[in-house]
């Protein structure tokens, strides 16, 4: 549970480092603007701008009755940072999978991956797609 929150802390960290650094300098308003971007960041990288997870055998089974994908992810990953952002809204349409909360969610993406925790992972009607085209995934999620 603590090691999704780990990249987030480190960016809140090293902004306040740098912040200070500028406004020791002189330079109030770069250390201000410079802290803004990095907690900025931390948020971007936080399990915050996702979905509500839930258990990898409560996505299945939600997803077997109303036919929603499911989708695999994890906290600090930038390929499911850019899915999540690219899906707006109709990210609410789908079923969120924490692999680094659920051991379940993790061992589903291993066994489709091969062994790896290769995310974002979605399964779509039965079927699996590593890293899939976020505008494809749009068009599933509208059906």
């Amino acid at each position: 549970m603590t090691r999704r929150w780990i990249p987030p802390i480190l960016f809140v960290l090293i902004g306040f480092a740098v912040a200070a650094r500028q406004v020791s300098a002189g330079s109030i308003g770069a250390g201000v603007a410079l802290g803004m971007v990095f907690v900025l960041l931390a948020v971007a990288l936080s399990p915050l701008v996702f979905p509500r997870s839930l258990a990898a055998a409560d996505a299945q089974r939600r997803s077997a009755v109303d036919g929603r994908p499911i989708i695999y992810w994890r906290p600090g990953c930038q390929f499911c940072l850019r899915l999540r952002i690219r899906l707006g809204t109709a990210a609410r349409r789908a079923h969120w999978v924490d692999i680094w909360r659920d051991p379940d969610g993790a061992a589903a993406v291993r066994a489709i991956t091969g062994g790896d925790e290769t995310v974002p992972t979605v399964v779509v009607a039965g079927q699996p797609h590593v890293n899939p085209d976020p505008g494809w995934l749009r068009g599933q999620l509208a059906r």
